[in-house]
C-alpha cells in the first residue's frame, strides 16, 4: 500500500479520541487519524496490559506510516470509593428514610450497607453530603463515627452492589494514586507514553507525588474532576504540564448550572499560565448509538472551542461507540466552522494572556504582533523541549505554528498544543542552516507557498534549552521552491 502522509490540519485545536473495543485495530486508528484524530487517549480503568501494549504499537506503526508525530495519553483511574454487595444485589432506598453506611462486611439492606473505605469516616460531618451511582441516589449526614455513618436519604432510588460514591463537600484523605495506579503508571512509563492523566487530583501535593515518580518521562495532565481542586486551581496548574476538564465527576458533584462557568475558569486559568487545557466528557454522547449529534452537544463543543482550549475529547463516542470515525469527523467539522467564524479570533482573545517578564515570552509575544503586520502564512521555531512552541501557542496566533524538533519525544508531546504542527527532523548546526530548513519543511509540509513570508523564532546558540532569543523575518521567492521540491 503506498504511504499516504497526512496533511497539516486547517484548525487549530486538537482532537483527542479514546481507543477502546470499537476502535483499536490497525485500520480503525488509521481511519481515526485521517478523520481528524490528532491524539489518542488509552483509558487504564479498562482491559489489561497486554492489550494497551498492542495499542501504542498499532498508533506507533500507524505515526509512521502516515508521517505525522502522534500523540499518545494514558489516562489513569484513580481511586474508586463503592459501597459493598447487598442481599439479592440491591435495595431500594426511599426520600427522607435512613440509610447507615459502616464498616460491618454484611449483605446490605434498606437500611444499611458496607463502606469500605474507612479514611471516609473521620473526613465526613453533619451536612456533608453522599452521592451514590453518579448522583442518582443522594444522601445528606446526620452523625459519623469511626464506624458508622448515619444519613438521610435526599433523593431515593435503586442502590445495586459497588456503586460508586462521590462526596463532594470534603477533600478526601485519599491519596491520588492507588496501587493500581501505581502500576499503570509504571506500564504507561514502559510504554514511553506522551502525557499522563491523574485522575482524583484534589490538592497541588497529589501533583507532586505524581511528578515525582514520572519524573521527565512524560508530561503529566492534572485532571480537575473534584470540587476540592477548584480551591487550589492555580496551584495544581503550576506544578503540572497541562489540564483536563473532566467534566463528567464535576458534573455530579456540583450543580449541573455550575460547570460551564468552572470550565470557562479553568480554560482561562490553564492559558494564562501557557499551558495546554483539555475539555472533555460528553462532548458528543448521542453519537454512541446516533451517526449525528444534537444541536446542544455541536453548541457545547463550539463553546470550548471559542473559550480557545487546546483539544476537545471524545470518549465513549470513540472508545465504544457505534460511529467512532463519524464522531471525530463531526468534531473536526464543528472546529474547521468555529475558526472560520469571522469573531473566533476576538472570542479567544478574551482571556488576557499576560507576559511573563523573560526574553521568550517577549520575543512570542512580538512575533505574534509581526507575524500579523507583515502578513505572515506561518510562525516556526526550531525547539529542543517544546517550551518555545509552548509560548508561541499561548499567544493564540492567527497563523499555524510549524515546530520543528530533532527530538522525537518532543514531536510527539506537542500534540495537544493548539494551532502546532509538529515535525521531527534532523538537527541544525548553525542559524542559517535553521532558516533554509524552516523555508524547505513550511513548503513540503504544505504550510507555505512560493511569496509567502514566514516569522521564525529560535535559540542562538543552538541546541540549548531555554535560549530563544532571535525573531527573523523570510520570505519564500522562487528560486528557493524549485531548489527545495527536489532535496529532501
Amino acid at each position: 500500500m503506498a504511504i499516504q502522509s497526512l496533511k497539516p490540519r486547517s484548525r487549530k485545536v486538537k482532537i483527542l479520541a479514546t481507543l477502546g473495543p470499537a476502535s483499536s485495530s490497525p485500520e480503525m486508528v488509521r481511519q481515526l487519524m485521517h478523520s481528524g484524530a490528532d491524539a489518542f487517549r488509552i483509558n487504564m480503568s479498562h482491559g489489561e496490559h497486554a492489550q494497551k501494549a498492542e495499542l501504542v504499537e498499532t498508533i506507533r506503526a500507524m505515526e509512521k506510516e502516515l508521517r505525522r508525530p502522534t500523540t499518545i495519553l494514558f489516562d489513569l483511574q484513580g481511586p474508586k470509593l463503592r459501597v459493598g454487595d447487598f442481599e439479592g444485589g440491591e435495595a431500594e432506598v426511599r426520600k427522607g428514610d435512613r440509610l447507615v453506611l459502616d464498616r460491618d462486611s454484611a449483605l446490605g439492606t434498606a437500611q444499611r450497607v458496607e463502606l469500605p473505605h474507612p479514611e471516609l469516616f473521620q473526613a465526613v460531618g453533619p451536612g456533608d453530603r453522599l452521592l451514590i451511582d453518579d448522583g442518582k441516589v443522594r444522601l445528606k449526614v446526620i452523625e459519623a463515627s469511626d464506624e458508622r455513618i448515619v444519613t438521610e436519604v435526599q433523593v431515593g432510588g435503586r442502590l445495586s452492589n459497588h456503586k460508586g460514591v462521590n462526596v463532594p463537600d470534603v477533600v478526601v484523605p485519599i491519596p491520588a494514586l492507588t496501587e493500581k495506579d501505581r502500576a499503570d503508571l509504571q506500564f504507561a512509563l514502559e510504554q514511553k507514553a506522551d502525557w499522563i492523566a491523574l485522575s482524583f487530583v484534589q490538592r497541588p501535593e497529589d501533583v507532586a507525588e505524581a511528578r515525582a515518580l514520572i519524573g521527565e518521562k512524560a508530561l503529566l495532565m492534572a485532571k480537575i474532576e473534584k470540587p476540592a481542586a477548584i480551591d487550589r486551581l492555580s496551584d495544581i496548574i503550576a506544578l503540572s504540564d497541562g489540564v483536563m476538564v473532566a467534566r463528567g465527576d464535576l458534573g455530579v458533584e456540583l450543580p449541573p448550572q455550575d460547570v460551564p462557568p468552572l470550565q470557562n475558569k479553568i480554560v482561562a486559568a490553564a492559558r494564562q499560565f501557557g499551558k495546554p487545557v483539555v475539555v472533555a466528557t460528553q462532548m458528543l454522547e448521542s453519537m454512541i448509538t446516533s451517526p449525528t449529534p444534537t444541536r446542544a452537544e455541536v453548541s457545547d463543543v463550539a463553546t470550548a472551542i471559542y473559550d480557545g482550549a487546546d483539544a476537545v475529547m471524545l470518549s465513549a463516542e470513540s472508545a465504544t461507540g457505534q460511529y467512532p470515525c463519524e464522531a471525530v469527523r463531526m468534531m473536526d467539522r464543528i472546529a474547521t466552522s468555529v475558526e472560520r467564524d469571522p469573531v473566533y479570533p476576538a472570542r479567544i482573545h478574551f482571556t488576557e494572556t499576560k507576559l511573563e517578564p523573560t526574553t521568550a515570552d517577549a520575543l512570542a509575544g512580538s512575533a505574534r504582533q509581526i507575524a500579523n503586520t507583515v502578513s505572515a502564512t506561518a510562525m516556526v521555531c526550531y525547539t529542543s523541549s517544546g517550551s518555545t512552541a509552548r509560548r508561541m501557542a499561548r499567544e493564540r496566533p492567527a497563523v499555524p505554528i510549524l515546530a520543528m524538533t530533532a527530538s522525537q519525544t518532543t514531536a510527539r508531546r506537542l500534540g495537544l498544543l493548539w494551532g502546532v504542527h509538529a515535525v521531527h527532523t534532523r538537527d541544525v548546526s548553525n542559524f542559517e542552516e535553521m532558516v533554509e530548513k524552516a523555508k524547505r519543511m513550511a513548503l513540503r509540509h504544505q504550510i507555505a507557498a512560493g511569496g509567502d513570508r514566514l516569522v521564525l523564532m529560535a535559540g542562538v546558540p543552538f541546541g540549548l534549552t531555554g535560549s530563544t532569543n532571535v525573531i527573523h523575518v523570510v520570505k519564500l521567492v522562487g528560486d528557493e521552491l524549485e531548489r527545495y521540491a527536489t532535496t529532501r
